[in-house]
This record gives structure tokens, sequence and C-alpha cells, in this order.
């Protein structure tokens, strides 16, 4: 009986310190809600702190000023397929977009050849006023499927200028993430005007995708740097369970699906291996799923204990979670923002703030700032 006492006793401690804790940490910042009624927002990105392009995956870019969502979409955006998983959905500014204007979008379309399939399609244009013109495609993945899941449609530039893209394994296709001769379950890296880099590991292979850069990927949801442009991090959706967090590197094989952490959706194995030689192990996985959506690494001076912290936003039950890390490795995690639903995409704004869209048909942004 006094041992049972003991346990409960540190039991409503534990629960009171962690309520503590959570309303005290709450109370350090605040949820601002910026725009309303967006068509389940997507991706993200700032032209300045008061200029947010977001996609929506219905089809629409849109640009919220000065805090205002404009009315209308920008015009001249090519046509997306929005079905299941797919639409309009990544973007991301060009390094030099304060001279060049380029803004690039990724995609999923119907394959003009023949319309039961589709795949996944990267652009680039150029952003003048509410108008995108010079439209170039840069990057179709081939071959097409005929499912509208798993599309990966992320992007970063890194430091030497070439863009990264994430393609995601088609979800009927994960055995094609192991074979270079396709684009399933891979990340791709080109230039900014969509040629191959001479440097890509696999450009000398015979039959290899030359633009492959890493490969054994299932739905690759996240992908950033750290500030000086030498890490990147990327996450995925596993099946049930083994979501991951990983850091790529050039030319490597992570995996999928010879080894996972996670089951098939009906329970049964996907394999019965969690490593194998060869293969590279995430940093961090989870079990149950978490469902990743967005990432940002974080580097601004507003919030100063979390600098140098990575925000990985997740759709179930709808949270962020903010891992602290010590070179490589993650050392705790955090779950914040848990009372807004469905999170689709966090990511830094130029002043520091963190900016939050709701995966919804009524979804909002939300900016985040210390109290």
């Amino acid at each position: 009986m006094k041992i049972l006492k003991q346990i409960s006793l540190i039991t409503i401690t534990y629960f009171l310190c962690f309520s503590l804790f959570a309303n005290n940490h709450e109370e350090s910042y605040k949820l601002e809600v910026v725009a309303e009624d967006l068509s389940f927002p997507w991706g993200i990105a700032f032209i300045s702190n008061e200029e947010i392009l977001i996609t929506e995956k219905t089809g629409e870019l849109r640009l919220i000023s000065q805090g205002v969502l404009l009315p209308e979409p920008i015009s001249g955006v090519p046509e997306s397929l929005f079905r299941g998983q797919g639409g309009l959905e990544g973007i991301v500014l060009h390094p030099n977009f304060k001279d060049n204007q380029y803004i690039y979008l990724s995609f999923s379309e119907t394959d003009q050849n023949n319309k039961k399939l589709n795949t996944l399609r990267v652009i680039r244009g150029k952003l003048e006023g509410t108008s995108l013109t010079e439209v170039e495609t840069i990057f179709r993945a081939s071959p097409s499927r005929k499912t509208a899941n798993h599309y990966g449609a992320k992007m970063v530039f890194l430091k030497d200028g070439t863009l990264l893209i994430t393609s995601g394994d088609g979800f009927n296709y994960r055995e094609e993430a192991q074979k270079l001769d396709n684009h399933f379950g891979k990340i791709i890296r080109v230039n900014d005007d969509g040629t191959i880099p001479q440097d890509n590991p696999f450009i000398e292979t015979p039959g290899a995708k030359p633009e492959i850069w890493s490969y054994g990927h299932r739905n690759l949801q996240g992908i950033v740097t750290n500030l000086d442009g030498s890490v990147i991090y990327e996450h995925e959706h596993g099946p049930r369970g083994g979501d991951e967090l990983n850091i790529i590197e050039k030319g490597k094989n992570y995996g999928w699906p010879a080894i996972t952490y996670g089951i098939d959706y009906s329970g049964a194995l996907v394999s019965p291996f969690k490593e194998k030689e060869g293969m590279e192990q995430p940093i961090k996985y989870w079990v149950p799923s978490i469902a990743p959506s967005g990432m940002t690494f974080y580097n601004g001076d507003l919030f100063p204990d979390w600098k140098g912290s990575l925000f990985i936003s997740a759709l179930v039950p709808g949270d962020v979670r903010r891992l602290d890390l010590e070179g490589t490795n993650v050392v705790s995690e955090e779950v914040l923002f848990n009372k807004i639903g469905r999170i689709r995409n966090i990511v830094t704004a130029p002043d520091g703030s963190l900016v939050m869209v709701t995966d919804s048909n009524k979804g909002k942004l939300y900016r985040v700032t210390p109290k």
C-alpha cells in the first residue's frame, strides 16, 4: 500500500510539473491568424516578411500582402491534377530571386499521352506582379503512374545553387525505389535551369537516371538544410509506423522497402529487416506514425532558446515537433501547437517568426511570435 501511494504521488507530481511546464511554455508565444479560407494550403514561400506566397493543392497560387489575402490568384500557373494526394504543392524561390524573380512550383499533372496516368512535374517561371511568365519545365518524373499518391514534391536549393526535388514511390511502386532506372522513391538533383550537374553520383552508371541524388525513399514530405547548407535533413512517411528523419548524402541508399521500422497497413510485414549493410539508418523514427508534413531549420532571433532546432509539422494528430540537435543527433523532442488541427507545413519567416498552415478546405495561416 505504501509503495502504491508513493507511485501515485510520483505520478501526480509528474503530471502537475508537465502541466505547469506546458502552460508556462504556451505563455511564451502567441498564435495569430494571418489568413483564412485557404483551399488545402500546402507550400509557403516568403518574398519578404509581409509578402507570402501560398500554394493551394486545389491548383491556385495565392499572395498574402501586408496581412491581406489577395482575392485573385497569381495568373499563368499551369494546370495541376487535384486528385488523391496530388495537386499544386511545392514552392521555392530562386536564391537570387531579387534579381531574376524566378519561383519554382511542383505539382501532379495528367500524362499528356495517356490520360489514365499522371506524374510529378516541376516548373520555373518569373513572378511579375501577380502573374507568372516565361514558364518552363525543369523536371518531369518518369515513368508515369496510375496512382495519385506519394508524390514527394518538396524542394530545396543547396549552397552550390543546385536544386533538390523529392519524388515519392507512388504507393504501388515501392520496389522501384531500389532501382536506379526510374524516379520512384528518389531525391533528384538538377541545376536551376533543369540541366543535370556533372558531379551527380550516378551520371556514369549504365541504365541509371542521371538526375538521381539518393534513393530508397518512400513518401518524402520535408527537405531542408542547416544554416550553412552543410547538412541536408529529409523526412518521409513510413507505412504503419516507421516515419523517418534522415540526413541525406550523395549517392546513398535509404533502404525502402528493403528495411523499415513500419509494417504494412494490413498489419503484414513489409520487410523483416530494420537494417542492412549498405543502407542508411534514420537519425530518428516514429512508431506509431506522426505523418510528418513540413520542416524548417530554425535560426531566427525571436526565439533564442529554439535556435538550431528542427521544427517538423505533423498531420497526426496535428502538432509540431521541435527537435533539439547535437551535431547530427536528436537529443530531445518537444510537442508544440497541438490545438489548431492538422498542420500541413511550417517555415521560418524573415523576421524569425514561425508560420504554419492547416490542412483543410478552409485552411488557415498562422504566425507564431513571442508574447
